[in-house]
């Protein structure tokens, strides 16, 4: 292998653990394969042991910074969702008998059209019903 580029070698190194990122979805081993692409980088005009610095001082600072924050965007709590999200969990006041092909619910002040999640399930009127799903303009809900 003394003919192929340190830069080909980074690279291999770098899909290698971009793979393994897919199969565990860590978010540790993608970090460090965009390390390994900066190693790519600096291979291109600086020697191995630079490299190697450049290497490490990436993985360290990309875990230990971009980490963190990508795990709190990935954690968000139902109370920062926003739009049709935040009302997946909502109660809701049926107002129009709910079954599977319709019906009118009150989500927080607005009015819904609505079907019943369980297609065998008729919901009447003055119920309190839980919402599963928002699809397009029609909440999808359970009792």
């Amino acid at each position: 292998m003394s003919h192929v580029s340190a830069w080909v070698i980074w690279l291999i190194v770098a899909a290698v653990l971009a793979v393994v990122e897919v199969a565990t979805l860590g978010l540790i081993t993608g970090l460090v394969a965009l390390a390994a692409v900066v190693a790519a980088v600096v291979a291109l005009f600086a020697p191995v042991a630079v490299q190697l610095v450049a290497f490490i001082v990436a993985s360290l600072g990309l875990v230990w910074l971009v980490r963190p924050v990508a795990q709190r965007h990935l954690r968000m709590p139902l109370a920062m969702r926003t739009g049709t999200d935040a009302l997946v969990g909502k109660k809701a006041l049926v107002l129009e008998r709910v079954d599977a092909h319709d019906g009118r619910v009150k989500i927080g002040g607005e009015v819904w059209s609505a079907r019943a999640f369980d297609d065998a399930q008729v919901i009447e009127p003055g119920s309190t019903v839980e919402v599963f799903r928002i699809e397009g303009a029609t909440a999808l809900v359970y009792e």
